[in-house]
């Protein structure tokens, strides 16, 4: 298993609405709220690495309210 923790920045005031739209993808474990230059940290499981890619680029890039990701992956 490949395990990432992705650091997202969303627009101003929509935190729970992107965590509602987080809570629907299979491959996030845990997303929690953050203060800082980020909003939202989530972490992922996947098969492998471009698994991990295809649901960052295709599913969360694409939700509403969210600026930027920052992509960290677990080494084995």
């Amino acid at each position: 298993m490949t395990i990432a923790y992705v650091l997202i920045k969303s627009e101003l005031g929509s935190e729970e609405k992107v965590l509602e739209g987080l809570s629907g993808i299979e491959q996030v474990i845990k997303a929690e709220r953050t203060f800082g230059d980020y909003d939202i940290v989530i972490k992922m499981e996947a098969e492998h690495i471009e698994k991990i890619r295809e649901i960052i680029s295709w599913n969360i890039k694409k939700l509403e309210k969210i600026r930027s990701t920052l992509t960290l992956v677990k080494k084995e």
